[in-house]
């Protein structure tokens, strides 16, 4: 998919919507929980078979936690990762967020959530090459309708989040990967989210890169923002307060650090 149409899918907003109307906006005080799963499931038809992504996943998680989903290639992570992030929908089962059952949200409604309240992180960064760092941040902000006098104090404060201030005129391909991600990450926060979701966040970056993006996401997590990463390094799992593992589309292993129990 390319970079700006992914942009759109995931930032773009109803027009008829208001974005500081605090009746449309989900939001992690209605409950402890910002999300909760109960068996939930996502089937797919490949030819004449049925491949069961997901099968029945109970799930419970607080808003502020910070979580890892692991799990071998075709164990269900990416596709758990894009029903919680709304790009996705279960075949059966309930999923809520903040309290709020996302099967009867209509289309508006569940792009609004998206846009609003939910930050993506890819390994692929998924920049649009043509735009600068800071209009690739702007990106969600312009199309949710804000003045360009707001969005320029935002996107300053989150590519100064991300250390990148003095980067912010140049194209990705002046960018290295790790700076490129990093660009990534602001354009996920600016909207100032309640979850952040990273899918391989590290997968294209060498070791030092890595490790400077894992700061950064873990810097935002202790400012109160729910992180939960797909990852195939358990280095980087490990980390995590909360480890959940997947095979075969079933929760098999769910525990966490001592420090967090």
């Amino acid at each position: 998919m390319k970079a700006s149409r992914l942009a759109r899918q995931l930032y773009v907003i109803s027009s008829s919507e208001s974005l500081s109307d605090p009746a449309d906006r989900v939001t992690a005080e209605a409950s402890k929980s910002i999300i909760q799963l109960e068996g939930l499931r996502r089937d797919f038809h490949v030819g004449d078979e049925v491949v069961h992504a997901l099968n029945g996943i109970d799930l419970q998680i607080d808003a502020g936690a910070y979580l890892s989903i692991m799990g071998p290639s075709g164990s269900g992570k990416s596709t758990l990762l894009y029903i919680l992030g709304l790009l996705d929908v279960p075949t059966a089962g309930e999923y809520r967020l903040a309290g709020i059952n996302t099967a009867q949200m209509n289309d508006n409604e569940r792009a609004n959530a998206r846009q609003r309240d939910i930050g993506f992180i890819f390994q692929s960064f998924h920049l649009v090459p043509r735009m600068n760092a800071a209009e690739n941040v702007e990106l969600p902000l312009t199309l949710a309708g804000m003045a360009p006098a707001e969005r320029r104090k935002l996107v300053d404060r989150a590519l100064d989040d991300v250390a990148l201030g003095d980067r912010a005129g140049h194209r990705p391909d002046q960018l290295s990967g790790g700076q490129r991600q990093r660009v990534a990450i602001a354009r996920a926060i600016v909207m100032q989210p309640k979850l952040l979701l990273a899918d391989e966040p590290t997968g294209n970056l060498d070791s030092s890169s890595g490790a400077e993006v894992v700061d950064i996401m873990e810097s935002l997590n202790r400012q109160g923002l729910t992180l939960i990463v797909v990852t195939h390094d358990p280095d980087i799992g490990k980390r995590a307060d909360r480890h959940i593992k997947l095979h075969d589309g079933n929760v098999a292993s769910d525990r966490r650090t001592e420090a967090s129990e």
